[in-house]
């Protein structure tokens, strides 16, 4: 796998990690305060939006210019 590639599985897992992370805070909230993870709550749907369009710049934009 070449770093290009490994850079996108990185980038989907993250977007992943993250979005499981905004439902956790969002659908068990008791639970999320419990673990100190409530002040978090405004951020991490903003890095997730921020993480899929650093992904969609670097397939669509960056990509193109990458030698293969």
């Amino acid at each position: 796998m070449s770093l290009k590639h490994f850079h996108i599985v990185f980038l989907a897992f993250a977007v992943l990690c993250d979005a499981g992370i905004w439902l956790w805070i969002h659908l068990v909230p008791e639970d999320a305060a419990r673990a100190g993870a409530l002040p978090l709550k405004p951020y991490v749907g903003l890095i997730c939006v921020a993480l899929l369009a650093y992904g969609g710049w670097y397939i669509f934009k960056k990509m193109r210019n990458i030698i293969v």
